[in-house]
């Protein structure tokens, strides 16, 4: 297992995890910071202070248990649905590509995309937020049109890895569809 340290889009540090099982099958692991009990701290006591005063003002008590419950409840929500903590990415040449998302809470999301519907693996280029930022992707074969795309596949869209991490995910896909691609023309020729 190799790891190293790289920057996403926003400047935060992230880690990517390499792990090689075979020729054919790699694993990719981006690991985002964890939440930071500072931050979390701060964005609570606002809340908090916010509904003292008002708690103050209007001599109701009820502002201060509906802070508290909707501090909770969004906790709850935030760690739950929208704080990932790591991306997988999984490439097994004879089977095909697993994408995991491992939330805050511990809830996983897992999709997986046969091999057979994977035409390529690029490096594509949006425009965000001023900036022109990449990002790694699968495009899908289209069944009616063999040399059509039907869909385009984001890769690690929490994380938003730069590009010298995401050139380095990229090689190493591309090393395990040639393999791919030449196992499948030396079976055809035989």
């Amino acid at each position: 297992m190799e790891a190293g340290m790289y920057r996403a889009v926003s400047g935060g540090r992230i880690a990517l995890q390499r792990r090689q099982y075979s020729a054919s099958c790699r694993e990719f692991s981006v690991r985002c910071p964890r939440l930071q009990l500072r931050s979390l701290s701060a964005a609570t006591c606002s809340v908090w202070l916010a509904a003292y005063g008002l708690f103050v003002l209007s001599q109701n008590s009820m502002v201060l248990s509906a802070a508290i419950f909707i501090t909770l409840i969004g906790l709850i929500v935030y760690l739950h649905f929208v704080k990932i903590d790591q991306e997988s990415l999984l490439v097994i040449g004879s089977l095909g590509i697993q994408m995991t998302s491992s939330y805050a809470s511990g809830k996983e999301n897992t999709t997986f995309i046969e091999m057979s519907q994977v035409k390529d693996v690029v490096i594509n280029e949006a425009i965000y937020m001023q900036k022109v930022i990449y990002y790694l992707c699968i495009l899908l074969q289209d069944p009616r049109e063999p040399h059509g795309v039907s869909e385009v596949v984001p890769l690690f869209q929490s994380s938003k890895p730069r590009l010298d991490c995401l050139v380095e995910v990229y090689r190493s896909c591309q090393e395990i569809l040639e393999q791919r691609k030449t196992s499948d023309f030396t079976r055809t020729l035989n």
